[in-house]
């Protein structure tokens, strides 16, 4: 990494030496030239050379950078402003007319939830509380009679308890007085 920021410390030195050595050549020149000293420095020194790949980056992006920039001077700026402003108008309209007719959709669904948290009569909120009140009335109905049941019960075991109690005091009496 520290070789990588020492790399661009030292690039402004080189691009000004190398743009400063020939201002009058083209270039195509100043690309053959960095090509030259690109195949001069790769043949002079190892590959495994982190000078060389920082040599060889740096002409390659310069050489991609002037070519670049060629192209943006040869290539005539055709802004036609008039088709683009055309097109512009054309978005616009295009959203002005969805957001009207979300807008309408909005006031719409608006509209019917004012109409449901009011609960007018013949709403479907109306007749989901019919509903479930008829369904809480059935189910408090139900328990009570459950309720009901559950005292029966419970008397109907005493009684049984007390027949019972009864019927062992009667056998004893049998039982005495047979003997």
């Amino acid at each position: 990494m520290s070789s990588l920021l020492s790399h661009n410390k030292d690039q402004p030195h080189i691009k000004k030496s190398l743009s400063d050595s020939s201002p009058t050549l083209s270039t195509a020149t100043t690309k053959s030239q960095g090509l030259d000293r690109l195949s001069r420095l790769s043949s002079s020194e190892g590959p495994h050379d982190t000078s060389t790949n920082h040599a060889e980056s740096y002409f390659l992006r310069r050489e991609n950078r002037l070519s670049a920039r060629k192209k943006a001077e040869e290539e005539p700026q055709n802004n036609d402003y008039k088709k683009m402003y055309e097109k512009a108008l054309a978005t616009n309209q295009r959203f002005k007319s969805r957001l009207e007719t979300s807008k309408q959709e909005l006031s719409i669904l608006q509209d019917q939830l004012q109409r449901v948290q009011k609960g007018k009569p013949g709403n479907y909120r109306t007749n989901m509380l019919a509903t479930e009140k008829e369904a809480s009335w059935s189910l408090k109905k139900k328990i009570t009679d459950m309720e009901e049941q559950l005292k029966v019960k419970a008397e109907l075991k005493m009684e049984n308890q007390r027949l019972k109690d009864e019927n062992g005091a009667l056998i004893r009496v049998i039982t005495k007085l047979s003997k």
